[in-house]
């Protein structure tokens, strides 16, 4: 990835799906899911994985907290230096420090204009 690409124009939609516009013209769409997923903090990737790790045939229902009854939405982004964006979700986790390389490499590219 070249040094000094960066985001230049930043957009969540009505259904929750971040639009990044990037300084080479590139336009990549990220949905609150994905991102998540691809979560690099620690504590994102221990939950993930203690959630991984639960049996699912055992005929019991899961608990879960108020967080996990809803799905997950974007409540907010941030610039963090010049290198990376900092995503806040609606369940309270914004320890996610997304690199603009990570951003690239995850995402959908889109071939129309982010409006």
């Amino acid at each position: 990835m070249a040094v000094n690409l960066h985001p230049v124009r930043l957009q969540l939609d009505p259904t929750g799906t971040l639009h990044v516009e990037w300084s080479d013209g590139q336009r990549r769409a990220y949905t609150a899911e994905e991102l998540y997923r691809n979560n690099p903090a620690a504590d994102a990737k221990a939950e993930r994985e203690a959630a991984a790790a639960q049996p699912s045939s055992s005929g019991i229902l899961p608990v879960i907290g108020a967080e996990e009854a809803h799905p997950r939405q974007i409540a907010g982004v941030e610039a963090v230096g010049n290198y990376a964006l900092s995503i806040r979700f609606n369940y309270g986790s914004n320890s996610g420090i997304y690199t603009f390389e990570l951003l690239r490499r995850i995402g959908r590219e889109e071939a129309d204009a982010v409006s």
